[in-house]
């Protein structure tokens, strides 16, 4: 009797232990079937099948979720990146370029499109942020090029070979991007201690209306400081970052202006353009640009009206085309060409100075306007995936940047409203940020070099630039006195190896694609 039962005990171990068996080899068994009966597997098809088999297994933890849940986002973003945005399949999508470009321009505005405050980002918005944003810029990794290099053989003799290395514009902007990206993010965490200022909450704005703001930016939340305002220390904290991210955003759009002026101008936008300079300008514009001697670009300016974004980025595009149709005037051969001109090669010259000139002044006194036509249409139609990076990952930090700099001006403008309440009854420009004025427009090597060489530190928050305040005298001390050296000897201080590749001398229109013809006209 026990023995019978200890042998159905046994077999039904037996049998259990089999059932476990052909469960566990279930997978391994379809794929090996898979696999001889109709070859090697893609590794789409191969993933499909470990996946079917591993369906039943249970979930050991919950890293392993995450790294799922990961892949099968990474997955979704370059489906839709090889599909050109057209989910149906068709072939109807966009260029990988423009994909690419859409892409790193969707996720920022997702990323920071919420904020609105001087705070740092929150931890979850953080991550996602440098996951995806690697993810995209992980395409820049296999853009190579070929380049000579010498092997040594066996038998010692030297050979030169072409190898293959990361394309030279992108292995020196992609870091020096990052690098500017990881210091915008520095410094909105450097506004966590901060307890001087707040921001006016929903509910003391439907109780008083007076606290909500009356410029156009009226769903940005309004700073409230206190009723004499903020302390001395902060407002020099404040200054300090603001101008540690003014270095920043002028870094970033000296590289977007440098990656657009190397995008060749598409045939679309040429066609569309009038046959002459006048058409597109106007005659009054066309008259103040080209009928004077001496042209003033500050007074042109002062004479045009500037008083909203529509029209400013309106007198943008006229002048744009005027300089494109004036380049390609002076680049034709022949006088049959629709495109010939009767002025001198010089004027033309002087024309196209005068009206980029007009241009740069533009481009600094308005950083936050939109995009030009020209800018526009070069995006949609590039065809190299390694420009659009590098264009739509500057473009989106530029913006960043200018946000920042703008949520500061409105605590400062707050913290001057509070200590003179007649400020109030001037109206604002959002678009103007006198702090980008210069003499000339940015360069992205001088930019960049100014970030690496300063000995001021980039991330400083308000307690540490207390401290740091205080030894300010002894730098200021030495910063002139080395500058007196310089001086006295007629020397410039050494700097850094450039970390960005502008050989080129900044133009609006440098590339101009191929000098043929329109074939139509809109």
């Amino acid at each position: 009797m026990v023995r019978a039962l200890e042998e159905e005990q046994a077999h039904f171990k037996s049998r259990l232990f089999h059932f476990r068996g052909m469960h566990e080899n279930a997978g391994r068994k379809a794929q090996s079937e898979i696999l001889e009966s109709s070859g090697p597997l893609s590794p789409m098809e191969l993933d499909r099948v470990t996946s079917r088999s591993q369906a039943s297994k249970p979930v050991s933890n919950e890293p392993v979720v995450g790294s799922k849940i990961d892949t099968e986002l990474m997955k979704e973003r370059f489906a839709k990146l090889l599909l050109g945005e057209d989910m149906s399949g068709g072939g109807k999508g966009v260029s990988s370029a423009l994909a690419l470009s859409n892409a790193i321009t969707n996720l920022a505005a997702s990323v920071f499109g919420e904020q609105k405050r001087l705070e740092p980002m929150a931890p979850e918005r953080r991550a996602r942020w440098r996951k995806e944003i690697d993810w995209l810029l992980s395409v820049t990794d296999h853009i190579v090029e070929m380049v000579p290099s010498k092997q040594i053989s066996k038998d010692g003799t030297n050979m030169e070979i072409m190898t293959t290395r990361q394309r030279t514009d992108l292995h020196m902007n992609i870091p020096a991007l990052r690098k500017l990206d990881a210091m915008l993010i520095d410094c909105q965490d450097n506004f966590k201690d901060q307890n001087e200022f707040s921001y006016v909450s929903k509910d003391e704005e439907s109780e008083k209306g007076k606290t909500k703001r009356k410029d156009d930016k009226w769903w940005i939340p309004t700073p409230k400081v206190p009723p004499n305002g903020l302390s001395e220390v902060t407002k020099k904290w404040l200054q300090f970052q603001k101008d540690s991210v003014n270095q920043v955003l002028k870094a970033a759009m000296a590289i977007n202006a440098q990656v657009l002026s190397e995008m060749a101008i598409p045939e679309n936008y040429i066609d569309s353009l009038p046959k002459n300079g006048r058409a597109s300008l106007g005659d009054s514009i066309y008259k103040s640009i080209t009928g004077v001697d001496y042209f003033d670009p500050d007074h042109f300016l002062s004479t045009m009206d500037l008083s909203s974004e529509h029209k400013i980025l309106d007198l943008k595009n006229r002048i744009e085309a005027s300089v494109v149709i004036w380049k390609r005037k002076m680049n034709a051969k022949d006088g049959k060409s629709p495109w010939s001109s009767a002025v001198s090669l010089e004027k033309r010259e002087l024309f196209e100075d005068r009206a980029e000139t007009v241009l740069l002044i533009i481009k600094q006194r308005f950083p936050g306007l939109p995009q030009s036509a020209l800018d526009i249409s070069k995006i949609q139609y590039n065809q190299d995936v390694g420009q659009a990076v590098l264009e739509s990952y500057s473009r989106i930090l530029e913006s960043l940047a200018y946000t920042v700099i703008s949520r500061i001006e409105d605590v400062l403008h707050a913290d001057s409203l509070a200590q003179n309440p007649s400020l109030g009854e001037q109206k604002r420009n959002p678009l103007r940020d006198s702090s980008l004025t210069a003499d000339k427009f940015p360069n992205a090597r001088e930019e960049l070099e100014k970030l690496n060489l300063s000995e001021t530190p980039t991330s400083m928050t308000l307690s540490d630039f207390m401290g740091w305040a205080l030894d300010q005298g002894d730098a200021e001390m030495k910063k002139d006195s080395a500058d007196e050296w310089f001086k006295d000897n007629d020397a410039k201080p050494l700097s850094k190896p450039p970390n960005v590749v502008t050989n080129k001398k900044f133009s609006y229109i440098e590339n101009l694609g191929g000098l043929r013809s329109p074939t139509a006209r809109h």
